[in-house]
């Protein structure tokens, strides 16, 4: 395929050009309708049927660049397309993603959700960021970016991947058949991982409770991967210091959901990349994967069909 071949990109649903458009003529592509197109930059992270339709009626279409980090509702469609090459945001959006862990972090180990609850002089409650065994569950690039920011508190910080390998900033990664060690007495547990059907409930009752009393959990991945009435209970019983989320299950998390009353809880509305940040992000990603694919480069945020992210 000539660098010509490459170049037209068609945009949708409608009304993504308008955003993302400049982002593919910077890229160096030309946007056309899609019968013309042999790539697709699909903005709809939630539409896997209008997706669907659109490939079957276009087989020209031979790359598909899809918003968001998390494709868990277009791994069907994924799956019934082998033959396309398909990119996310995954990396993307890291950077803000990683800031809202730490935030939530501190947040959490300095007891600040109780603190801005109270409507009088407390005794005083909270403990240090500073030195804490942390696990981080996931080796992207939340996780890349998280290590760096972590630098200045001298965390002893250990990383669960399925594919163990070094890190900057991690002082061991382990697979996922050191995840129970690495969560034993741990005073700060982020997750950052993908879900997919082997992560779904895997922080439970018996996990929660082999983190260290004052432990916070963090989660800016997805609410299925902590069994939420598991960590309601352990709440309730004080087991642990506490949990902070960005996102929950069920999300968005009822209003009558008990985790709204649990004063050890902190919950923020999966607002660690908001629109705002993400889409001169997506438009970065988007812009820089066309200009690799006129270039024959490899390209970012492949998805990896077999594991599903």
């Amino acid at each position: 395929m000539t660098p010509s071949d490459r170049t037209r990109i068609a945009l949708a649903p409608e009304g993504t050009a308008d955003w993302l458009g400049p982002a593919v003529l910077a890229g160096g592509a030309t946007i056309v309708e899609p019968p013309e197109a042999n790539g697709l930059v699909w903005a709809d992270a939630q539409d896997p049927d209008g997706l669907a339709s659109l490939l079957d009626a276009h087989p020209g279409i031979e790359w598909v660049q899809l918003p968001w980090a998390g494709v868990e509702p277009y791994v069907d469609v994924l799956r019934a397309h082998p033959e396309r090459t398909w990119t996310c945001g995954k990396g993307a959006y890291a950077e803000p993603v990683a800031e809202h862990a730490l935030a939530l972090a501190l947040a959490g180990l300095r007891h600040l959700a109780s603190f801005a609850r109270a409507e009088e002089w407390t005794r005083a409650a909270g403990t240090n960021l500073l030195g804490s065994r942390v696990v981080i569950l996931g080796g992207g690039g939340i996780t890349e970016s998280l290590l760096r920011l972590l630098g200045p508190f001298g965390c002893d910080i250990t990383v669960v991947r399925r594919t163990p390998r070094s890190m900057d900033g991690a002082h061991r990664v382990v697979g996922e058949d050191g995840l129970d060690d690495a969560l034993t007495g741990a005073r700060l547990v982020v997750l950052a991982l993908a879900l997919t059907p082997a992560t779904v409930g895997l922080l439970d009752r018996r996990r929660l409770e082999l983190l260290a009393p004052e432990a916070w959990v963090v989660n800016v991945a997805r609410g299925g991967h902590i069994v939420t009435d598991d960590l309601v209970a352990v709440l309730a019983e004080g087991g642990i210091g506490g949990a902070a989320l960005d996102v929950t299950d069920p999300e968005p998390l009822p209003a009558d959901h008990p985790l709204w009353r649990e004063p050890r809880c902190l919950i923020t509305p999966h607002t660690a990349n908001t629109p705002r940040m993400a889409v001169p992000l997506l438009g970065e990603r988007v812009r820089e994967n066309v200009r690799r694919r006129l270039a024959g480069e490899e390209l970012l945020g492949p998805v990896d069909l077999t594991a599903g992210y």
